[in-house]
């Protein structure tokens, strides 16, 4: 498991955060959000700051991801939903659409004057994971393999690289 933490300020004064930090905040629901957020985090914010030092509360988030672990991981770090700060919506992973899933893992984080475009790279949501989530009448079989899942997909992504899981969108 990851032991690295996402490191911001707020007021000049340091705060770091590693994945356990953020499932406490979430709950148990999504880990796999939550461990999407963590990894665009990791990615994003050393491309925003090479120098490190991002100010929590000057973080923009726009996204096509609408699951609450994701939601609740940058609103911890960075404050985005309770700023008003964080957008969700699906058509800016529309150019992805039919890829894999992609279209629905695109994030656009912005600080100050830069601003950062991630795509998922392929291959990391598999399609029973989308399959089960869309379906609305899962039955307690089908719901307890969903839960395996979203804590499979969690645990994969976070023995990976950030740049194994996102890269910079081309446009």
């Amino acid at each position: 498991m990851n032991t690295n933490t996402i490191d911001v300020r707020e007021n000049g004064k340091p705060l770091s955060y590693g994945f356990a930090d953020l499932m406490k905040y979430h709950g148990p629901g999504f880990p796999g959000g939550v461990a999407h957020a963590y990894k665009v985090m990791e990615r994003a914010f050393p491309l925003l700051a090479p120098e490190g030092g991002l100010e929590r509360r000057e973080i923009e988030i726009d996204t096509s991801f609408r699951g609450p672990g994701g939601r609740d991981a940058f609103e911890m770090v960075t404050r985005v939903v309770s700023r008003e700060k964080y957008h969700v919506d699906p058509s800016l992973g529309e150019r992805w659409l039919g890829d894999g899933h992609r279209e629905h893992y695109f994030f656009r984080l912005r600080y100050r004057e830069k601003s950062v475009d991630l795509i998922i790279l392929p291959g990391h949501v598999r399609d029973e994971f989308i399959t089960l989530g869309m379906k609305a009448d899962r039955s307690a079989d089908e719901e307890a393999r969903l839960t395996e899942l979203k804590q499979e997909m969690a645990d994969r992504l976070l023995a990976l690289r950030a740049e194994e899981v996102y890269t910079l969108a081309d446009g």
